[in-house]
């Protein structure tokens, strides 16, 4: 079960996350060239005196209370400074997937232009990923594109999808960016009271407009539904009325499917 935290405090975080991301990789550009750098000193003396012992040698014996082999204070500290920072471990995987709309056709089955993209199980690798992909203002018509639980197909044939549902909210053209990246920083976070009921998360753009569907387990199970509905709309600040459709209602009835739970 996720923290519960106020959309305020949530949308610090993110700008926290962002910042230490551009200062992580300000980091990384740094420390390379500082290893450069540090290299070619190496090299330069390396040709001054090829035999670096020489030195030692012509001093003669230690002086007292000197340990052979002690590097002194500013090899420690730079040594310290080539440490490599942790990794930030999330609670679950998560993996993207893509439907390419110039792969389909009204004769292929849906799903089967679907492919799984990447998976990723730490913080860092979710923002290596999110700021090197397209986001929804930028997919093309027709695509969708999907971030489900590792091992959970964005199917509903799959069998924990099989008897869930979905929240829908809808945008205009252009206008998903930022609801799309706080849900998907909802979801690798554990932000829902019902975390275990989630699956995934899909963005769809169609015609005029950008679709963001919330996919969960158990559809029957109307409090935990109703709580992540109401938590979504929190958490985005979303103001409009938001509905569930069950699966089963949509498989048998396409677009006359009609929400069961609202908020």
């Amino acid at each position: 079960m996720g923290l519960l935290i106020t959309f305020g405090q949530f949308k610090e975080q993110i700008k926290i996350k962002e910042t230490e991301e551009s200062e992580r990789k300000s980091r990384e550009k740094k420390m390379g060239l500082e290893e450069n750098l540090k290299s070619m000193n190496i090299n330069e003396e390396e040709n001054k005196n090829p035999n670096p012992n020489t030195k030692d040698e012509e001093d003669g014996e230690l002086e007292e209370g000197e340990i052979a082999g002690e590097e002194d204070d500013t090899t420690s500290s730079s040594l310290k400074k080539g440490v490599v920072e942790q990794p930030h471990p999330l609670e679950h995987s998560w993996t993207f997937w893509f439907d390419n709309p110039s792969a389909k056709s009204k004769q292929a089955t849906w799903g089967s232009s679907m492919r799984p993209i990447y998976t990723f199980s730490t913080i860092e690798q979710f923002w290596s990923l999110y700021n090197n992909i397209h986001h929804p203002s930028k997919l093309p018509h027709g695509a969708d594109f999907h971030c489900f639980k590792h091992k959970i197909e964005p199917k509903w044939e799959d069998p924990v999808c099989a008897n869930g549902g979905k929240w829908t909210v809808s945008f205009p053209k252009g206008k998903s960016d930022t609801s799309w990246l706080y849900t998907l920083l909802a979801l690798i976070g554990e932000q829902f009271e019902y975390g275990d009921e989630i699956c995934g998360a899909v963005v769809s753009v169609r015609g005029k407009l950008e679709k963001i569907a919330l996919w969960t387990k158990n559809a029957a199970n109307e409090t935990a539904q109703v709580s992540i509905g109401k938590q979504w709309k929190e958490l985005l600040d979303y103001n409009d009325t938001i509905g569930f459709i069950f699966h089963d209602d949509a498989k048998k009835l396409d677009r006359g499917a009609k929400n069961r739970y609202t908020v």
